[in-house]
Formats: C-alpha cells, structure tokens, sequence
C-alpha cells in the first residue's frame, strides 16, 4: 500500500537528472490551476522526500508560498524503477491526444458559464481558434446552426434614380462613341463598359419591399436581391462550402460547378 502524507515543500528534494524542463510560463499555469482547483495531484516520491513525478507543481507551490504538499510514498520503487518512472510519468502523458469536436463543445459549454478558459491550460490564441465560429472540420454528427440577415424596411419606397449610378458608365460609353469604332467593337465595349454601373444595396433593399410581386421576382432572377439560397445556387450567383449547403439543404460548391 502506498503511504499518503504532508511534506514540507521546503523538505522535498528535485531529481537532479529530471530531463523533464518546465518554463516559467508553464509554472505559471499549473499555478492558476492550483489556485483555481486545489492541489488535487499529489506529489510522487521516494519514500525519502525525493520526488519522482510532479516537478512542475512542487515550482508552482513553491511560487504560490504554499508551506506543505499532499505527497504520496513510492518507498516500494528500486533504484532503476524511480529513475524510469521519471521518464514514464511524463512521456506517457506526451501520447494522449483529443477530440478536436467534444473539445469546442466543452470549451463552449464552459465559455457560456463564464469560466476562465485559460484555465484549463490552453493559450488564449489556441481558445480564439477553436472557439471560431465556422463550420470546417466539425463532424456531422453536429447540428450546425445558419442564419441570414433579414433587411427591415426604413422608410418610403426610394426612386429608382437612387438604386445605381452610372456616370462611370456613361463617361466610358461616350468614350466608346467618340472612337468611331467598327460597330462589333463598339457594342462589345459598350456592354462592358455596363460592368461599372454603381448599385446602391441598401436603397434596393428597401425599393424591394415595397415593389410587386413580379417586380421582386424579376429582381432576385436578376441577383439584385437574393431571398432564396436554394434559387441563387441554382442560378449559379452562389456558391457555398459543402458543409452549410448541406445545412440549408442547397446544393453544394461541387455541384454547382456541374451545373454550369
């Protein structure tokens, strides 16, 4: 049976040849940790105030002023069997890995009850990344939630003068015209020079809900407006990854390009 006993954090000894290295900013954590959850770990020794395995939290005590430490006895250990163990404790532990998925559940659970994150050990830079809110990576055993903006209307229907500029366009037009181009030519860049018109979104937004009906429709077949995701696939004036296709019930980038 192992012998579970207080020692004096003044009274443990390091291994000398611990070829295990342990950073300031890596006591730091196990610090917090320590102060957030107890010193729940014990420190493992030989049996003499030797300590065989938690290095780390006899430097974090030691930076938190704590004067003793729960420990437990490996007297039992040879000389070669605690030399080993050093080793052991700490490279077993290198081969755990994690489930990326329940990990974001579980850092977001904990994130909605307002807990320190970086108190499970993670860097804040690594919780942005896995708190990211995209769907790429996650497994479908997930439900992954979409929403679109919906546009309220502000106020009284806007003229059209209002929707679009395009003085752009007709200064290159008249720059078309001034060339004396064979006609083909001319109706080409006329065409293109159409590409420069300026379209006010907001201002369509708002004539749109106060148009008529086949008005509205004409405008979403024209991509001014874009109501049904499903129909400006098909269109092809939207592409989206497979994932929040498949979430919508759309259809995906790869069969959009079929289409086409």
């Amino acid at each position: 049976m192992l012998t579970y006993k207080l020692i004096l954090t003044s009274d443990l000894i390091p291994y000398a040849r611990n070829s295990r290295t342990h950073s300031e900013a890596q006591v730091t954590k196990i610090a917090s940790s320590i102060k957030e959850f107890g010193f729940i770990n014990p420190v493992v020794t030989d049996g003499k105030n030797g300590i065989v395995a938690g290095h780390g939290r006899v430097l974090a005590a030691q930076k938190l002023g704590l004067k003793e430490l729960p420990c437990v006895e490996a007297s039992h250990l040879t000389e070669a069997q605690k030399r080993a163990y050093v080793i052991a404790d700490n490279r077993m532990a290198l081969d755990a890995g994690w489930d990326i998925d329940l990990l974001k559940v579980e850092l977001g659970d904990l994130q909605g009850m307002d807990f320190d994150l970086t108190l499970t050990g993670f860097d804040p830079g690594e919780i942005k990344d896995l708190l990211l809110d995209n769907t790429e990576g996650l497994s479908d055993n997930y439900t992954h939630k979409v929403e679109a903006p919906i546009y309220e209307p502000k106020g009284e229907k806007p003229p059209i003068i209002e929707l679009f500029d395009k003085s752009r366009a007709n200064k290159l037009t008249e720059e078309i015209e001034k060339a004396n181009l064979p006609k083909d030519i001319a109706d080409f860049l006329k065409t293109a020079a159409a590409r420069h018109v300026v379209f006010n979104f907001e201002k369509i937004a708002e004539f749109y809900c106060h148009a008529d009906k086949p008005t509205q429709e004409l405008m979403e077949n024209s991509a001014l407006i874009i109501i049904d995701f499903k129909k400006a696939m098909q269109l092809g004036y939207v592409k989206l990854k497979e994932e929040i296709a498949a979430a919508i019930g759309g259809q995906s980038e790869s069969e959009s390009d079929d289409d086409e």
